[in-house]
C-alpha cells in the first residue's frame, strides 16, 4: 500500500509541478492575500475529484470523446486564456501609484469578491483540456494496475500531492505578500501572469 501511495503522490506531483495557468493564478491570489484558503481548497478538491473519477474508469470512457472534440476544447480554452491574459496585461499597463499621507506606495490590485475569484479559478481548472488528460485519463489509466486497497492508496497519494502542492503554492506566496507594496511589483506580477496565460493560449492553439 505504501508503495502504491508513494507512486500516486510522485506521479500526481510531477504532472502539476510545472507553472501553468492555474498555478499562476494561485500564486497571484497568494501574493494578493485574497481568498487564499478558498482558492487552495477549490483547486485541491477539484483535482481530487477528477483523480477519483479517473480511478473509477471514467478516463476510458472520455478518451474517445476527447479525441473527437479535442480541437474545439483546445480552441475554446485558448480563447479564454488569451482574453484573461489581455485583461492582466491591461491592468499592468494601467497600474498607477497610490500614495498614503506618509508617502508610502500602497498600490495594489482591487479586492475581488469570493464569487468572482472562484469563477475565474473554476474556468482555469475545468476549461483546461490538459487537466482531464493528466488526472482523469493518465492517472486513471495508471491506477488500473492497482486493485483494492492498493488502488485506494494510489488515489490517496495522488490526492495528497495536489493538496500539498496547492497549499505550498498559495500560502507560500501569501508569505511574500507583505513585500508587495510598490506599484512596480504589481506591474511585474500582472505582466508575468499575462505572459503565462498568453503563452499557454498559444500552446493550446499549436496543439489544435
Amino acid at each position: 500500500m505504501f508503495s502504491a501511495a508513494l507512486s500516486g503522490f510522485a506521479l500526481s506531483l510531477s504532472l502539476i509541478l510545472a507553472i501553468g495557468a492555474q498555478n499562476s493564478f494561485v500564486i497571484r491570489q497568494g501574493l494578493l492575500n485574497q481568498h487564499v484558503w478558498a482558492v487552495v481548497l477549490f483547486c485541491s478538491i477539484a483535482d481530487m475529484a477528477l483523480i477519483c473519477l479517473g480511478a473509477l474508469g471514467l478516463g476510458q470512457l472520455l478518451a474517445p470523446i476527447f479525441d473527437l472534440y479535442s480541437q474545439w476544447l483546445f480552441g475554446l480554452a485558448a480563447l479564454w486564456l488569451a482574453v484573461y491574459g489581455i485583461l492582466r496585461l491591461r491592468d499592468g499597463l494601467r497600474m498607477n501609484a497610490k500614495t498614503d499621507l506618509s508617502g508610502a506606495n500602497l498600490c495594489q490590485p482591487a479586492q475581488a469578491s469570493l464569487t468572482q475569484t472562484l469563477s475565474v479559478v473554476l474556468v482555469l481548472t475545468f476549461a483546461n483540456p490538459h487537466v482531464y488528460l493528466d488526472t482523469v485519463i493518465l492517472l486513471g489509466s495508471l491506477s488500473v494496475s492497482y486493485e483494492g486497497s492498493d488502488k485506494l492508496a494510489f488515489v490517496c497519494g495522488a490526492s495528497a500531492a495536489s493538496l500539498s502542492f496547492f497549499g505550498i503554492l498559495g500560502f507560500g506566496a501569501r508569505g511574500f505578500s507583505h513585500y508587495m507594496t510598490s506599484p512596480r511589483a504589481w506591474q511585474v506580477i500582472d505582466f508575468a501572469t499575462a505572459f503565462v496565460m498568453l503563452m499557454f493560449a498559444g500552446l493550446l492553439i499549436i496543439q489544435i
